[in-house]
């Protein structure tokens, strides 16, 4: 999927993550992450962002994580929903998304 505008999903409240998604010019994925629990779970919401973004088939973005304590259901969700908006998707396909957590 291409990214071809900047988009967010999420908030800042408590057990949520804003997701911010910019197309960038390098063909890589770049993450900056700004959380409170960075050294205990760093790793592992990087990782969840990572694996969404290969699963959406997204090789080039720069993505702005700023994480007050978000479960990894809640990191996937706003990393998908930051990606279609960001790609101008308007049409989810939800059996594809349904099966990366089978």
């Amino acid at each position: 999927m291409e990214i071809i505008k900047t988009a967010v999903a999420g908030t800042v409240e408590s057990s949520d993550i804003m997701i911010t998604i910019e197309p960038t010019q390098s063909n890589t994925i770049e993450i900056d992450l700004e959380s409170s629990v960075e050294k205990q779970f760093g790793r592992q919401i990087r990782q969840m962002i990572e694996a969404t973004l290969a699963n959406l088939k997204v090789n080039s973005a720069k993505v702005t994580a700023v994480d007050k304590g978000a479960l990894d259901c809640a990191i996937q969700a706003r990393t998908i929903t930051a990606v279609y908006r960001a790609a101008e998707q308007e049409n989810f396909d939800w059996k594809e998304i349904d099966s990366w957590n089978a």
